[in-house]
């Protein structure tokens, strides 16, 4: 992992565990551990992280949408059935862009908004209705709410974390492709 890869992750981590306001140079250096001059080496500013961060997020996101694209269910099925709180890459990445916008960050909203909207016009090209397609995002989106908040206030018969509740969600996205083409 390079010097910049470790800095990045640092800052992430606060940002997910501690959030925005806890992000200072200083920290993200300790909790890289690597200097300061290590860490302005790489980043010259917190906005210089948070641009590192939101190019990253584009990355995963680019990758995540080619995944979506490729998969043999459908953008639809793919979207619903990976909206899980996993710990990959993109999920920590995507908590820690949510935490910068909600402090906020006008660059963090835009790039989230772009990414999503990527998502979205995938599901809008499979399904041809907009009201679908917006109805799948929100199903997906709502999975993976109830997924973030298992561990803390969501209900285990409404947070879907388990395949068997992904699986009837897939079911009711099979229902709604199948209205969209009547």
């Amino acid at each position: 992992m390079s010097a910049r890869d470790k800095v990045l992750d640092a800052f992430e981590e606060l940002l997910v565990v501690e959030g925005a306001r806890a992000t200072t140079l200083d920290a993200v250096a300790a909790r890289a551990e690597v200097s300061k001059g290590g860490l302005l080496y790489h980043f010259r500013s917190k906005e210089a992280l948070v641009e590192g961060l939101l190019e990253r997020l584009t990355a995963l996101a680019a990758a995540d949408t080619e995944a979506m694209a490729a998969d043999p269910r459908g953008p639809s099925a793919y979207y619903v059935d990976t909206s899980v709180a996993d710990g990959s890459p993109l999920d920590r990445t995507l908590v820690a862009a949510a935490g910068l916008a909600q402090d906020a960050n006008v660059r963090a909203r835009e790039t989230l908004h772009e990414v999503h909207r990527g998502w979205f016009r995938l599901i809008l090209e499979e399904v041809g209705d907009r009201a679908v397609a917006r109805a799948i995002v929100l199903l997906g989106d709502g999975l993976y709410y109830n997924a973030v908040l298992a561990g803390s206030i969501a209900s285990d018969d409404v947070a879907g974390t388990e395949p068997q509740d992904r699986a009837e969600l897939l079911e009711v996205v099979a229902l709604l492709k199948q209205q969209a083409r009547r």
